[in-house]
Parts: structure tokens; sequence; C-alpha cells
């Protein structure tokens, strides 16, 4: 087990103090100090997650640059951090998401700024502590606080119905962690008086007390994905929250709930994980097809793509479920590659509204003849999200499908569907709003993006290009932890 100085706690404190100092630029007159503030926090929050990945051994699946430190001696709770293969790449996405989020907003935030940029700090830091907490009371702490930022997101710089928005996101996202919380308290009592996460692997328990105990957590994270039926909140959310709450939300906070399967269902309760593995990947499919239809009738580009992230997600849960390393780490892959992809697209959808103050469809059309660089980036975003090979969206989305094909035929014929719903859905709405004539004298007047949002999507293009063609250093990353995982749950419990 690696241990580090304070590395982990860098990535968590570092953005959170950065945002409390943003906060304190909340003067009219000091505007710019704030914007420039928290774009070097931002920026030293990435710079200092980088030795994660530089120091990390992928030969081990122990947990790595571990902390411990005793912090309530009463009920032995501790703080403690560290991140393995299954943790360590999404603080370096969300750290790295939260940059071009910052650079996002420079502009196009006018009001309450250093508000607007404190609370993307404060989150991120929040949600890396998510990603590193081996204390359960620690994870639930982070897991939960990170909701407040993003309810004043969606709540202070949203759209008309924004209130109404969040209060639906706060409040799905918190009763279905109320039921986490009670299995949380029902294991430190039988581990007698244990938050540790990794003790509650080991404890023997009764297929019964298995199957309350995944469905406890199923209830937090399934909304959290968001899975079929609880996924209402997600649209919602998406329409009402400003572009980089969007971006945040489709990108990052989406993953948590699929992480908490890895961390908590699957290792705690394996042999229920197994018994309801047919329901899970029932509601994984649903999600994939049924919601791939969804999007496919929607008329607002950002409820597009919010559908589309559901569709997506659902390929995550589906790979978890397959219980073999192609499925696992192609959900592992496919989390990442959706994190860029769907920044991307909320971010080009950003880019338009910002212009004509329209997310109708068909408020557009001809885009290309007045945006061209705009153009080529929206459409190579829209093909990465359709499956192409060479893109990162076809990696993940291609390794789930082989894992499905190990375990039953058809399940991978209906996850494969999503190669044409996404194309239909994707494809129809580039068609309708890039190519084409000129609709309106709206899109007559658009002006072609700025080098900044050039160098946003730039670098975005990059990433989900570098991912599809090269996804190994991302899967040598993750691979001996899920290899460990799979070995876990198979053991299972029951003697």
């Amino acid at each position: 087990m690696q241990t580090s100085s304070y590395l982990l706690s860098l990535t968590i404190w570092v953005p959170i103090i950065v945002g409390i100092l943003v906060l304190c630029c909340y003067r009219e007159e000091h505007k710019s100090l704030a914007r420039w503030v928290a774009l070097a926090g931002s920026v030293l929050s990435f710079i200092v997650t980088i030795p994660l990945w530089l120091g990390f051994d992928n030969t081990t699946a122990a947990m790595q640059f571990v902390e411990r430190y005793l912090w309530i001696p009463r009920y032995q709770i501790h703080y403690a951090l560290g991140v393995d293969g299954l943790s360590m790449l999404f603080i370096l996405l969300n750290s790295f998401i939260t940059i071009l989020v910052v650079v996002a907003g420079w502009r196009v935030i006018e009001e309450k700024v250093a508000q607007y940029f404190a609370a993307f700090l404060i989150m991120s830091g929040l949600i890396n502590g998510v990603f590193a907490a081996m204390d359960a009371i620690l994870f639930y702490l982070f897991f939960e606080a990170m909701l407040i930022p993003m309810f004043l997101i969606i709540g202070i710089w949203g759209g008309p119905r924004r209130v109404y928005a969040a209060m639906k996101f706060f409040l799905y996202t918190l009763l279905g962690s109320l039921l986490m919380l009670a299995a949380l308290i029902y294991l430190y009592n039988i581990t007698n008086g244990s938050f540790n996460i990794a003790d509650y692997h080991l404890v023997p328990l009764s297929m019964n007390a298995q199957i309350l105990i995944f469905l406890a957590f199923f209830a937090s994270f399934a909304v959290k994905v968001p899975m079929w039926p609880v996924h209402t909140w997600l649209p919602d959310a998406h329409v009402e929250a400003p572009t980089g709450g969007s971006v945040i939300l489709a990108a990052i906070t989406l993953k948590i709930g699929a992480y908490g399967f890895l961390r908590f269902n699957l290792p705690i309760a394996p042999d229920a994980a197994y018994a309801l593995s047919g329901m899970m990947i029932a509601l994984s499919l649903i999600a994939i097809v049924y919601i791939g239809f969804v999007a496919l009738a929607q008329s607002d580009m950002k409820k597009l793509v919010a559908y589309s992230s559901i569709s997506h997600m659902g390929f995550v849960t589906l790979g978890f479920f397959l219980f073999n390393s192609q499925g696992i780490e192609g959900g592992l892959i496919q989390m990442i590659s959706h994190g860029f992809i769907s920044a991307a697209m909320f971010l080009c959808i950003g880019v338009l509204y910002d212009r004509v103050h329209s997310r109708e469809i068909s408020a557009y059309g001809g885009v290309v003849n007045t945006m061209p660089k705009f153009a080529f980036f929206a459409v190579f975003f829209a093909m990465a999200n359709s499956g192409l090979p060479a893109t990162s969206g076809f990696v993940g989305e291609f390794m789930v499908i082989l894992g499905a094909m190990r375990v039953n035929f058809w399940y991978a014929f209906a996850a494969a569907t999503t190669l044409i719903l996404g194309a239909a859905y994707t494809l129809w709405m580039v068609k309708r709003v890039i190519f084409g004539e000129i609709a309106n004298d709206n899109v007559r007047g658009l002006i072609d993006i700025n080098a900044r949002e050039f160098s946003i999507l730039a670098v975005l293009a990059l990433a989900v290009l570098f991912m599809g063609v090269y996804p190994k250093p991302f899967t040598d990353v993750m691979h001996v932890s899920v290899d460990a995982l799979i070995k876990h749950v198979a053991l299972g419990k029951l003697n």
C-alpha cells in the first residue's frame, strides 16, 4: 500500500480553498480578478493531480497515495484517502473538466461572477473527495456536500424553471442517499464499529442481508447515474442549468453513481450482485434502447443530449454487471469517454445559445455557412457520440458489447442497437442544425468561434481522438484493479 505526502488532500482542498478565495472577490469591480484567480486555481488543482498519474503503480490493486488520520475517535471515523485503478482516472478527469468550465464561462457569466466560479471550484474538490474517500462516513459527507454547489448553480444561474429543476435534482439525489446511510450504519454495527470501506468487503453476510444492502446502495447510486426509471430529474436539470453546470453534471456527477456500484455494491454484496444482475442488465438495456428512442423525439438540443447521456450511461451499468473484465473495463472507459464527449456537446450547444439564445433545433439551420470552424467540431463530437471508430465513443461501447457477447448474444444485440439509435438522433440533430441553407437571419448573423472557444473544443477533440486511437494508457491503469474486483465477486462470501 503506497503512501504519499498529502497528494490526495491537495486535490481536494486546493480547489476548495481557492474557491473560498474567489468568493472574497465578490464586488462588481473585482469581477476580472475573480476570473483570473478561478483560472489559476483550476490549473493548480489539475497540476497537483499529475503526480497521481506519474506515480501510480498499475501492477497492484492495492490502494495508493494513502492518507489516514483518526478524525472522530469516539466513532472511529477516519480522514482516510486512497485511490486505485477504479478511481484515480476520475480525479484527473474532474480536475481537467473544471479548467474547461472556468474558461467556458469567462465572458458568458456577468452576474455573481465570483460566486459562480467559486461554486465550481468547491464542487470540484468535493467530487475529488468522493473518489478518494476510504472511510464510509467521509464518502457520504463528500457525496452529499457536492449536491449543494450544483443546487446553487442550477438555482441561481439556470433558466426560467431553474428553481423547479434544482429542487427536483436535490430531492431525488438526497432521498436516495438516505437508504445508503442506513446501510452504512448497519455495516458499522456488524463490523464492531468500523467505517473502513475495505472492512465491509470482508464481512460475511447472509443472502437476505446482502440483497437489502445492495438495494439500499442501488437506491442512491441508480438515481445518480441515472438509471431508468429514476432518470427524470436529469433532463430538467440539464435544460435549466447554465452551460458549465450541464458540463459538470454530464461529465462528472453521473460517474459518481456508477463508481458507487463498483466501490460498494459489487464488493460488499457479491452474491446479491449475481442474484440481481438480471434486473440490472434489464434496466440498463431499457436505458440504452428506450431512452435512445426518447432522445430521437426531442426538439431541444440540450434535452436530446441529456437523454443521450442516460442511454450511454446504460452501457456503463450493463458492463459492470456482466462480471467479466471486458465489460467492467469497457464501462469504465465509457465513463471517461462520455466525460469528454458530453462535455464537448454541451459546450457546443452553449456556443450557439450564447449567440442566439435558443436551444430549439428549429431555430437553426445552415450554421456551417457562417460558423465553419464551429461546425467542424460539432460534427466531430456528434460522430464520436454516435460511436465512430477511432474516437473514444467507440472503444467503451465496443468493449461492453464484446463482454455482453460472452454472457448472452441477445444482451449484445440489444446493446448494439445504440450504434443505430445514437447515430439517428445525433446526426439528425446535426443535419437540421449544421447543414443545409441558412435558415433565418439569426443564423445569417452568427460569428464563428473565437480563440477561447476554439481552444476549449480543440483540447476536447484531441482527448477524444487520442483515447479512441490509443486507449492502452487508460486500460493499463484499471486492469489489475478490475481483475481483483472480479475475483473477489466470484469468490463471494457464502460458503
